[in-house]
């Protein structure tokens, strides 16, 4: 039906029906489309473009032994209860030997159903639940989930909030950005400084007779920018909100299933001697169909199960989920994506790094910084000293891309950090070719023709 309708009726179309808070991509020209495959989506004429932005599609879109798993499966209703207990199992046996050997207490999952708000919600839950408390820390610029519990979390939402609005229970800690933040790369120990920014807020919520119930945040901040945080401040983190009575949920939903590379989950990339007490994921769990997971220690799981209150969600766990869930882990095995995140990762930051020394509107890509593996950012400035935040001239950068076929999105609390989140089948060529037009988009900016655009434009 959608490849029957002219764009510009489509489009109409949307407006029409579709609430005007459901923001669209390249709102002044957007693209229709109508089938991918792989790292690469189409439009109705036709044209390709690689996508650099979605890590839902994580082993990529449509990806046939995905898609198999699903519809077979359809097929298989009458064997329905057979099917939910036997891959309602499969996926959480499947989980439990990448969180590592350190790791293995994290052994009851929750299959929490649609969204990954859904696993992050019921981690809020479980850590209520298990600790009596009710404040919770959360970091600067980040996101966690679109339902009202989550919005209250998420800082890159509720920042747009009049502070009356906001929930007193909710406690925000600096994001531990060390090339923007108030910590930076040449602080003697940058882990410990924003480690002792929590320690001092649990301590701020005790003398007004608050209990801390859980820190949360993602293992590496994805529309915080793309911050990877210094080794060493998640463990004294933990630290900290344990000694308080509280739990630490690592929600891994964008930066888990091996997009880091090294490592099967981001929050590994701490060290062996880091493990969260809950650990939420989605989204690429099922490659774009719906399903999240919520994993647990058994202290944490038993003292929800002895609140009286079962835990039931429909689409939680259905056989259809479960089935393409095995299936995105079996491709990714078969397919060593893995290890092709961490190769092409490494890849395409050497070639990102080269920009920079041509291009002085990239302020960093630092493999260090911002990104490993297949999640990587590329903070652009308008002044390497101050960092002055390039916000319009990342903008302009996006859509000259859109332009030479390659899709590329901003994210970060000044919407200046371009985010490579692909599909984990990117290849070698796909980093050249995306490099290789960002390499002439920054050429063709420098500087009269680009500051004249963003003139025109604004």
């Amino acid at each position: 039906m959608s490849e029957k309708l002219d764009k510009n009726r489509t489009i109409l179309l949307r407006k029409r029906h579709v609430g005007p808070s459901c923001k669209i991509f390249f709102s002044h020209d957007p693209l229709k489309i109508v089938k991918a495959k792989g790292q690469y989506m189409y439009d109705e004429k036709g044209q390709r473009y690689l996508d650099c932005i979605n890590n839902v599609a994580h082993v990529g879109h449509c990806h046939p032994d995905v898609v198999k798993a699903g519809a077979e499966q359809q097929l298989r209703v009458r064997w329905w209860a057979r099917a939910r207990r036997r891959n309602q199992r499969e996926p959480a046996d499947s989980l439990k030997p990448p969180l590592g050997k350190k790791a293995t207490f994290l052994a009851l999952c929750y299959l929490s159903g649609l969204s990954y708000s859904e696993a992050n919600d019921l981690a809020l839950r479980l850590a209520r639940h298990f600790t009596g408390h009710r404040d919770v820390i959360t970091l600067d610029n980040a996101y966690h989930g679109h339902v009202s519990s989550l919005i209250d979390i998420s800082p890159y939402k509720h920042h747009q909030l009049p502070d009356a609005e906001r929930n007193p229970y909710v406690h925000v800690a600096p994001s531990p950005d060390v090339y923007r933040g108030k910590y930076r790369a040449d602080h003697p120990d940058a882990a410990t400084a924003y480690a002792d920014e929590v320690r001092d807020i649990i301590d701020r919520a005790h003398e007004r007779g608050g209990k801390i119930a859980a820190f949360i945040a993602e293992s590496l901040q994805s529309c915080g920018g793309q911050v990877v945080p210094p080794v060493g401040y998640f463990q004294q983190v933990a630290a900290h909100v344990r000694r308080a009575g509280g739990v630490v949920i690592a929600d891994e939903v964008q930066v888990g299933f091996g997009r880091v590379g090294s490592h099967f989950w981001a929050f590994q990339l701490q060290g062996d001697d880091f493990v969260p007490d809950i650990v939420t994921m989605g989204k690429p769990m099922g490659n774009g169909h719906p399903l999240s997971c919520v994993v647990a220690t058994p202290e944490v799981a038993e003292a929800f199960a002895s609140c009286g209150m079962e835990y039931f969600n429909t689409f939680g766990g259905n056989p259809v989920s479960c089935a393409i869930g095995l299936a995105v882990l079996d491709v990714m095995e078969k397919e060593d994506l893995q290890g092709n995140a961490a190769r092409v990762g490494r890849h395409l930051t050497r070639l990102l790094a080269e920009q920079k020394q041509k291009h002085p509107l990239i302020g960093d890509v630092s493999v260090l910084l911002k990104g490993r593996g297949l999640f990587v950012g590329v903070e652009l400035v308008k002044d390497r000293v101050t960092l002055a935040p390039a916000t319009a001239e990342a903008q302009e950068v996006i859509n000259r891309l859109k332009e030479e076929k390659i899709l590329l999105s901003a994210d970060g609390p000044h919407r200046n950090v371009l985010k490579f989140k692909p599909p984990l089948c990117f290849t070698a060529q796909d980093a050249d070719l995306a490099v290789e037009k960002i390499d002439l988009v920054l050429t063709g900016a420098s500087p009269a023709p680009f500051a004249q655009s963003l003139s025109d434009t604004s």
